[in-house]
C-alpha cells in the first residue's frame, strides 16, 4: 500500500520540528496539502513524501519526497532547495 503525506516543519528554539502529519488520496493532493501548510505564518515549511508499506506488519520501505516547500530540516532537503522532487532523506 503506497501513503502520501504533507508534513509541516515549526520554527522552535532547537531548530525544525514536525508539525501534524495529514494524509492524503493521491501524490498531487499530498503535494497541493505541502504547499498550503507551508503558507501558513506558523509553518516554517512543508513537504510532500510518499511511503510504502504495511501497517499490519510495520515493514515500510524508505519514504520518497515529492516536493519540498520552505524550510525542512537538512536530514530531509540534503540541501536547502524547495524544487527538489524524487529524493529520499528521511527513513
Amino acid at each position: 500500500m503506497i501513503y502520501y503525506v504533507a508534513l509541516p516543519f515549526v520554527r522552535l528554539d532547537e531548530g525544525l520540528v514536525p508539525g501534524e502529519a495529514v494524509e492524503c488520496p493521491h501524490a498531487a493532493a499530498a503535494i497541493r496539502r505541502a504547499a498550503a501548510l507551508a503558507s501558513a505564518s506558523t509553518n516554517a515549511g512543508a513537504v510532500a513524501f510518499s511511503r510504502s508499506g504495511d501497517p499490519d506488519t510495520g515493514d515500510f520501505d524508505e519514504a520518497v519526497v515529492l516536493r519540498i516547500f520552505g524550510e525542512v530540516p537538512d536530514e530531509i532537503a540534503g540541501q536547502p532547495d524547495d524544487d527538489r522532487t524524487g529524493s529520499s532523506g528521511f527513513p
